[in-house]
């Protein structure tokens, strides 16, 4: 009995790409967790980068509380010196000290972010004060 032609050319011994499928799927499984690990970096960048973002806001507005709270009193004191004010965003500390001959005053509030990153945070206000007038000759920001 002779046999078909078709099953002789599906006779897997001599086929030369035995392994191909196999080959194939390994280099496409690699690329899929190379790009999945990229991924990740890009990702684990982003958080970092946003942490630190939400660490300088927290400790300059910490720094504008503890320059407002430091002027609170700024017609009736000559010096007002915040003891350190911690909540669970950070700690806030204010300054002013104030010249009661030319009504000259200078502000100072500080601000630390507390939680995984760390940031700190100074404002700085000089300005005039006399008779119930305020006048501010600027603001220095840093980080």
């Amino acid at each position: 009995m002779e046999r078909s032609p078709s099953i002789r050319s599906c006779n897997r011994a001599r086929t030369s790409e035995r392994g191909f499928a196999l080959a194939v799927a390994l280099i496409i499984a690699v690329l899929y967790f190379g790009l999945i690990q990229l991924m990740m970096i890009d990702a684990t960048r982003d958080l970092a980068e946003a942490r630190r973002f939400r660490a300088r806001v927290v400790a300059a507005t910490l720094a504008e509380n503890g320059a407002e709270l430091a002027a609170a009193n700024i017609m009736t004191s000559t010096y007002n010196k915040l003891s350190p004010i911690t909540d669970s965003q950070g700690i806030t500390t204010g300054e002013l000290k104030r010249n009661d001959g030319t009504g000259d005053f200078e502000i100072t509030g500080t601000g630390e972010a507390t939680g995984v990153v760390s940031q700190k945070a100074t404002v700085r206000v000089r300005g005039r004060a006399m008779t119930g007038v305020v006048e501010i000759y600027g603001t220095e920001h840093s980080q």
